[in-house]
């Protein structure tokens, strides 16, 4: 039980198919008290009845609204007297060129990826200053590495590296509270995001940059979020794990 007697929020986590849900399960399974937090409330009621109440909350709430962010960790801590760790897994991307991208894009994708990180971690912090200790961990990925790839605009490409940058200057101002800020860059996940826009012939190019050729599973990304969870990576912060079957090897 890596995760006993834990804390921990996972924000866009109410997804049937998704890299959160499987997170939280992960972590509910090695002995954590889970929080799910998503901003679709039917996927939210779907998911409450699939843990124990008594260790586990559902919110539903925009992880890119400040208040949402606030009321989310009084309600973990009210429950559950403390938080431990956060993993800033909410995000949204868009298929479009650079000459595409309108300000309004512009402005929804990074409000959901980079400001969420950044009002979520806000609101968890002073619990876990009171702690003394604490994990971050964010999702960003390896079109932040690559500058974009298959899906994601280079908007998200700029929202993603955000985070990276962002979680480094965390990683340097939180350490002496004993708080870690580590960051997951993974590569093509077979998640809902993926469903149904990739062909045989598109797969097939793919995975031809793949050298462990397959595409990722929710589950490659949960066990590292569970890595940077656990006391295993005590001594690791600021630190980037790559998840992506070496489609980037740097």
């Amino acid at each position: 039980m890596l995760l006993k007697d834990k804390v921990c929020i996972v924000t866009g986590a109410a997804g049937e198919k998704g890299i959160g849900l499987r997170t939280a399960k992960l972590f509910y399974e090695q002995g954590a008290s889970v929080v799910i937090s998503d901003i679709n409330e039917q996927a939210c009621e779907k998911v409450r009845g699939e843990f124990d109440p008594e260790r586990s909350l559902v919110v539903t709430g925009n992880v890119a609204n400040r208040d949402d962010c606030l009321n989310l960790a009084k309600a973990v801590s009210d429950k559950f007297g403390r938080i431990d760790v956060l993993v800033n897994n909410a995000g949204i991307t868009q298929p479009v060129k650079f000459e595409e991208i309108s300000p309004e894009d512009y402005d929804r994708i990074l409000d959901v990826n980079l400001r969420g990180m950044l009002y979520m971690s806000q609101a968890v912090v002073p619990y876990m200053k009171q702690g003394r200790s604490g994990s971050i961990i964010n999702t960003s990925s390896v079109s932040a590495q690559r500058g974009g790839g298959i899906f994601g605009g280079p908007h998200y490409s700029a929202a993603k590296a955000g985070m990276l940058g962002l979680g480094k200057a965390m990683a340097r101002e939180l350490g002496a509270h004993g708080i870690r800020v580590n960051a997951v860059t993974p590569g093509l996940i077979a998640t809902d995001i993926t469903a149904g826009k990739l062909d045989d012939t598109m797969k097939t190019k793919i995975l031809e940059g793949i050298p462990l050729a397959r595409l990722g599973a929710p589950d490659d990304v949960a066990n590292a979020f569970l890595f940077l969870a656990s006391e295993l990576s005590g001594y690791i912060t600021g630190a980037t794990l790559d998840v992506n079957g070496g489609m980037h090897i740097h």
